[in-house]
């Protein structure tokens, strides 16, 4: 497919709008110290300032992500965090309220999505947020906030897993472990737009939404141990680990001689290189990479319709704890998102 060029920064854009100055206090979900999803609670707290390259956004909306859940309750990157109360959530849509320079290509009143830098910095559970240039890109204009906001640290880890790290291409073979979470339903969709035949575990609830998304066989792992029905796949993408049901060890029995394996939640399998060297498969951890090139790459396929964001529930900011005691569930289909502030 041809992808639209990016918007000339001098050219007229119908999508800014115009901004007004930010209050010196705003609303946010911080946690004083780690536990459970009680401990996330809505506090007034003052609003960030933006320095050098760096871009002050209005939040309309938050995603709620694993590592989000993860570090509230004292696992996760809750060891870099420096200081309390803090304010957790890596990805957002909103609008840009204050660029680094008069000629910025993305102007003050332009709708914008990303990922923030936390917990080196705020979060975007919070109506403001101070972003660096290089982890923001235009909103999609065909997705809402809520729907942009469910997209860009899943999104990013599914296109640094399938296609940077994995190379997707015609005829591979890549099976997804957890297809239907949030990094799960990208990832089972970029391969299969650039050619891979995909198999995903699931549930038998989601088998027939994963192959509309483009998964050839789907496994529901309810009822089905995977390795008894597939074999000999290039790629392994594994979002489980061994935190359920020893999914990592039995993913190296499917995986052909040389192919590779992708371990996305390294913690829950530390001895997974060693392992895969004595079976004679390549193995990597990934972690994700905040990129607005990449992500405005991403726009443009779910501006096309190549790709879709699915947002299972959406929560408001003051709801934020309720949002991480469902996430921990471990049954949503795609994303939760928090509602910051007004569109």
């Amino acid at each position: 497919m041809r992808f639209r060029p990016l918007q000339s920064a001098s050219a007229p854009d119908p999508a800014v709008t115009s901004v007004v100055d930010p209050p010196e206090r705003m609303r946010a979900a911080v946690i004083e110290a780690t536990g459970g999803p009680e401990v996330l609670q809505e506090k007034s707290i003052d609003v960030p300032a933006p320095v050098l390259s760096e871009l002050l956004v209005r939040v309309v909306a938050a995603g709620v992500n694993p590592i989000d859940a993860k570090t509230r309750a004292g696992a996760g990157v809750s060891n870099a965090i420096v200081a309390y109360p803090a304010t957790l959530g890596f990805d957002f849509s909103g609008i840009v309220v204050r660029s680094p320079y008069e000629s910025h290509p993305l102007p003050p009143g332009t709708p914008v999505y990303g990922m923030l830098p936390f917990p080196r910095s705020g979060g975007s559970y919070a109506e403001y947020a101070v972003v660096p240039s290089q982890s923001i890109a235009r909103k999609p204009t065909s997705l809402s906030h809520v729907e942009a906001a469910g997209a860009p640290l899943a999104a990013l880890t599914a296109w640094g897993l399938v296609v940077e790290t994995a190379h997707a291409h015609e005829g591979q073979r890549i099976l997804i472990h957890a297809g239907s979470g949030g990094v799960g339903h990208f990832a089972v969709q970029f391969a299969a737009y650039f050619g891979a035949h995909v198999t995903a575990t699931g549930s038998a609830r989601n088998a027939s939404w994963l192959r509309e998304l483009g998964a050839s066989v789907v496994i529901d792992y309810t009822s089905t141990r995977f390795e008894e029905v597939i074999a000999d796949v290039d790629v392994v993408i594994d979002l489980v680990g061994n935190l359920s049901a020893n999914t990592g060890e039995r993913s190296l029995k499917v995986v052909r001689p040389g192919g590779l394996y992708i371990l996305v939640p390294t913690g829950s399998w530390p001895g997974y290189q060693h392992a895969a060297a004595d079976a004679g498969v390549r193995a990597t951890g990934f972690k994700v990479i905040p990129d607005g090139g990449a992500l405005a790459t991403i726009g443009r396929l779910l501006d096309s319709g190549a790709v879709q964001v699915y947002i299972d529930q959406v929560f408001d900011l003051k709801d934020a704890g309720a949002a991480h005691a469902e996430l921990e569930q471990g049954h949503t289909r795609g994303k939760i998102v928090l509602r910051v502030s007004d569109d």
